[in-house]
């Protein structure tokens, strides 16, 4: 590891060994409403009923009040091995009146490779029959496709203007996040017919590079905005330099260039520090929390933390809480979950979701606990 890795390590684990204490006790209590085998993400309905993905190609229709859920069908195939399957799903802005939802998945091409595709459909879901996609039409696809199952991001994240977000993680093929003949290693703004939004910064250049809004990036799994409509990213870094961004037009976060971390084989990246002209994160982290996701925090369930954002880690087997201020970001408590997090959601109660990742990922409800008397 790099001296300043190392340093920054121990610098790390003293202020987390510090917060040990602090987080021991949850401030919440943990309900759990279902199972899934291998979820990966999830999205309210303006109903209440959730949507879950899991990796091997199913779609799930969740009652939270009684945890029961129906197979959802018409999905598309997915190509389900290493860390692809299926992705995210989001419904669309206006999904009361359109029905559509947004659903991302790894894809298999000719011979042995794949890549990230995005499909859009509409959900016909009634009470008395089987609910399912109609007018699936897949709107985008990474470029090109490579052989590989890692590093497909996919998130999806629609603004305030009905503008659709999408990551698209470099594949484990480092070069593309700075090659702009690549949508890989890039956050990406679209229409929400998949088209290259109108004034994205690189429209002149045509092809993929007009769909692109940021480049420089690993493998980015959490896309989120917050209160103020700024856009947010977590991203895993290699070994060492797990990344939270905050995203600016036509900005270069500098991946494979720079980062806080390493190559697994050992071979030393410089660190965004020895590189201004890319973009720092906002915070990161070694010892890697491998963040699944990111959402803001809004409702009024934990008053306590409004505006803050919240990230689902993997190894870390953690939420991770962490204070916005402006441009600057740190890290404010961690809660041990005892398993792995695939995603974080804020429910339409106004409470926090988790999803555990696994054969048997558990759906949880986190809620306040009574204050103790003293």
């Amino acid at each position: 590891m790099k001296p300043q890795l190392l340093v920054a390590a121990v610098a790390f684990a003293v202020f987390t060994g510090a917060c040990a204490g602090a987080t021991g006790q949850r401030p919440f209590g943990v309900e759990s409403v279902a199972k899934f085998d291998e979820p990966w993400a999830m999205s309210f309905l303006p109903d209440g009923r959730l949507l879950v993905t899991e990796k091997k190609g199913r779609l799930k229709l969740v009652d939270v009040t009684n945890g029961n859920s129906r197979d959802v069908a018409g999905v598309p195939d997915v190509d389900y091995g290493g860390q692809g399957g299926f992705g995210d799903v989001v419904p669309h802005p206006d999904f009361a009146t359109n029905g559509i939802v947004y659903l991302s998945y790894a894809e298999a091409g000719e011979g042995d490779i794949r890549g990230a595709a995005l499909a859009r459909a509409k959900l016909v879901a009634t009470d008395d029959g089987e609910p399912r996609l109609e007018g699936l039409e897949v709107i985008w696809r990474q470029v090109p496709k490579v052989e590989g199952r890692g590093h497909y991001g996919h998130r999806i994240a629609f603004d305030g203007e009905g503008k659709l977000w999408l990551s698209s993680s470099e594949r484990q093929k480092f070069d593309p996040a700075q090659d702009m003949a690549s949508n890989m290693g890039k956050i990406l703004r679209l229409e929400d017919d998949g088209r290259p939004a109108a004034g994205n910064p690189f429209a002149e250049d045509g092809g993929v590079a007009a769909e692109v809004w940021s480049l420089g990036h690993r493998n980015v799994l959490g896309l989120a905005f917050d209160a103020g409509g700024q856009l947010w990213d977590v991203e895993m870094g290699p070994a060492g330099g797990d990344e939270l961004n905050l995203v600016e037009r036509g900005g270069n976060y500098g991946y494979p260039i720079v980062s806080n971390g390493d190559h697994y084989d050992g071979t030393p990246i410089p660190d965004h520090d020895t590189r201004p002209e890319f973009i720092a994160p906002a915070a990161h982290w070694t010892p890697v929390i491998s963040p699944s996701s990111l959402v803001f925090y809004g409702g009024d369930v934990f008053p306590q933390w409004k505006g803050d954002a919240f990230i689902g880690g993997l190894s870390s087997q953690s939420l991770v809480r962490v204070e916005i201020d402006g441009r600057q970001a740190r890290e404010a408590e961690r809660f041990d979950m005892g398993q792995r997090i695939r995603e974080v959601e804020q429910g339409p109660e106004g409470g926090l979701w988790l999803l555990e990742d696994g054969k048997a990922g558990r759906l949880l409800k986190l809620t306040p606990k009574p204050p103790t008397a003293g």
